[in-house]
C-alpha cells in the first residue's frame, strides 16, 4: 500500500481543518373555468417531485441531526478514486466492498452523496487516543436496481472472508480478510461487516454497514486515520449516532 488509505489522509486532513477554526376576489368561480385542464395536476406533481439528486442533498445527514458531530463533504484530493471506473479488484466479487470502503457508490445509481462525520471530543483526546471518522454515503437508483447492490454487497460479504486487494491510480489497498457483522436492523434490509489491515505491520480493524431504504442505499464507514498514520492499532467503530440519525432521516 503506498499510503495508509484515502480515509486516513481524508481524516488527518479534517483534523487539521477542524482544529482551526393569496388572497381571492368574492365573486363565484365560474364552473366550466373553474375545473383544471387534462393532466394540469399530474404535470405539477412531476414538476415538483424532487430529483434524485435533490432528493439526498435533502436526506443526507447534517450537524444539526447528530447533536454536535462534524458534517463535512469529503476533501476531493485524498479519494482513492474518482469513479468506480478507476478502481480494479483481484477478486471481482468483493468489488462491492471496495467501493463501500474508498466512499464509492455501489451498483449504477442516479444520484449519490458523500459526507465525512467525526464526534465532539476534547483537543487532547484527539490527539493521544486518536479519533474516528464515520463515512456516510448515500445513493439513489432506479426502481430495482437498489435491492441488486444491496444483493452483490451481501454476496461480496459472504465470499470474500480471504480478503482482496483494491487498486487506482497507482495506490493499492490490501483488504486481508472481511468478516459479516451483526448490526442494528434498519430500513427494507441492512448488513454489516468488517474488515481488515495491516500498515507497516500494524493491524487495523475497520467496520462499514449497508442499509437499503426503498430506492437507497447508505453505506457507512469508519476509518481511524490518525492511529493509521501514527502506527497505532485501531478498531475504528460506526459512530452509533450518526447510523441512527441518518437511517432516521430514510424512513
Amino acid at each position: 500500500m503506498n499510503r495508509p488509505t484515502s480515509t486516513a489522509l481524508a481524516a488527518l486532513s479534517l483534523l487539521s481543518v477542524t482544529a482551526l477554526t393569496a388572497c381571492g376576489g368574492s365573486s363565484e368561480p365560474d364552473p366550466a373555468t373553474d375545473k383544471p385542464e387534462a393532466g394540469a395536476s399530474t404535470s405539477a406533481s412531476t414538476a415538483e417531485a424532487p430529483s434524485p439528486a435533490e432528493h439526498l442533498a435533502a436526506t443526507i445527514v447534517t450537524k444539526a441531526d447528530t447533536d454536535g458531530f462534524e458534517v463535512e463533504e469529503p476533501d476531493a484530493e485524498y479519494a482513492f478514486a474518482k469513479s468506480t471506473d478507476e478502481v480494479t479488484v483481484d477478486e471481482p466479487v468483493c468489488a462491492p466492498l471496495a467501493y463501500a470502503m474508498n466512499q464509492l457508490p455501489l451498483g449504477t445509481p442516479e444520484a449519490d452523496l458523500t459526507r465525512l462525520t467525526s464526534g465532539p471530543t476534547d483537543a487532547p483526546t484527539k490527539l493521544t487516543k486518536g479519533i474516528t471518522f464515520t463515512y456516510v454515503t448515500l445513493a439513489s437508483y432506479a426502481p430495482g436496481k437498489a435491492q441488486s447492490a444491496f444483493a452483490a454487497a451481501r454476496k461480496a460479504v459472504d465470499a470474500c472472508g480471504g480478503g482482496f486487494t483494491a487498486k487506482a491510480n497507482g495506490n493499492e489497498s490490501p483488504y486481508d480478510s472481511v468478516t459479516a457483522e451483526k448490526v442494528t436492523p434498519a430500513g427494507d434490509e441492512s448488513l454489516g461487516f468488517t474488515s481488515t489491515i495491516a500498515f507497516r505491520g500494524v493491524p487495523h480493524i475497520l467496520h462499514g454497514e449497508v442499509v437499503r431504504s426503498g430506492d437507497v442505499l447508505a453505506v457507512y464507514f469508519s476509518v481511524d486515520g490518525m492511529a493509521i498514520a501514527n502506527g497505532r492499532p485501531s478498531d475504528a467503530k460506526l459512530s452509533p449516532t450518526v447510523v441512527k440519525a441518518q437511517n432516521g432521516k430514510l424512513g
